[in-house]
């Protein structure tokens, strides 16, 4: 997998995920197992999620955004606010 996505990869990213609703919401319960599990499987389904964490603490969500990139082989694309774009490309299966 491509270590970083150069800024031209990141600015279409960004441009595809500009209409997309969030998939998946992090409470006040943080990043569970289950959490991180749903969002592994949305990647699997569409390569390009929006996720919305709710907590006000700024480094507490830089730090959800780290691990989920790094628990996932995911790239954030952005972190504005309480919005993660988070991008990873699926695997092709062999038939």
């Amino acid at each position: 997998m491509q270590q970083t996505l150069t800024s031209q990869e990141r600015q279409l990213l960004k441009q595809k995920a500009h209409h997309l609703n969030p998939v998946v919401m992090i409470g006040q319960n943080g990043l569970t197992p289950a959490v991180l599990h749903e969002i592994d499987t949305m990647l699997h389904a569409h390569e390009l999620i929006k996720i919305r964490i709710l907590g006000d603490d700024r480094e507490e969500r830089t730090q959800m955004a780290t691990e989920i990139t790094q628990a996932l082989s995911a790239h954030l694309v952005s972190h504005i606010g309480k919005l993660l774009i988070v991008y990873r490309k699926r695997k092709t299966e062999k038939k």
